[in-house]
């Protein structure tokens, strides 16, 4: 549907990235099924006065249209790579810029990257809490793919996939008016 929009966030600074792959393949399912216009960012895109800003007013006018975006998204799409049974710290710098009301009731699709299984409860543990105290809308079910789930940075198990196809259908629950272009 023209005028919903969707922003994916990688909090990765790797390219090529599978966490950013899995955002953009997210995204692009959503904005195919529902005609969502989407954006995907990752942190090379939010750019280095990141690191330097102490407060959102610090960021240049790049890093604040980024940021401008996720807060005026209707639908967010987020992803992080695992570092150290979390997310990264810039990553959670950048949210921090971000004013918790602005997330307040935001849809949003997490996802989560990480070499094999055992951080698989990253997205449960760090990335819904986290999201939890902007009070967003967190949807029920998040998503973890691990290296295996890759080849050449494109997603491509069938198990992640169907859990894909499952956190995109739940949007239509949120988006009523955003008819579903999958014939039922």
């Amino acid at each position: 549907m023209v005028g919903l929009r969707l922003v994916g966030i990688a909090g990765s600074f790797n390219r090529p990235s599978k966490t950013l792959a899995l955002v953009r393949h997210v995204a692009d399912l959503v904005a195919a099924q529902y005609r969502f216009d989407t954006t995907t960012y990752d942190l090379n895109d939010v750019g280095p006065s990141l690191g330097r800003a102490c407060l959102r007013k610090d960021l240049d006018s790049q890093a604040e249209r980024v940021v401008r975006d996720i807060t005026n998204a209707d639908v967010l799409v987020i992803g992080s790579p695992t570092y150290k049974g979390s997310y990264p710290g810039l990553f959670k710098h950048l949210i921090d810029l971000i004013d918790p009301h602005e997330l307040r009731a935001k849809p949003i699709v997490i996802t989560a990257t990480g070499g094999g299984d055992r951080h698989a409860l990253m997205v449960e543990h760090q990335l819904r809490p986290l999201f939890g105290f902007f009070m967003a809308h967190s949807l029920p079910t998040a998503i973890y793919a691990s290296d295996r789930d890759f080849v050449d940075y494109r997603v491509v198990s069938e198990p992640l996939c169907k859990r894909i196809g499952e956190a995109v259908s739940e949007i239509a629950a949120l988006f009523p008016e955003a008819k579903s272009t999958v014939a039922e």
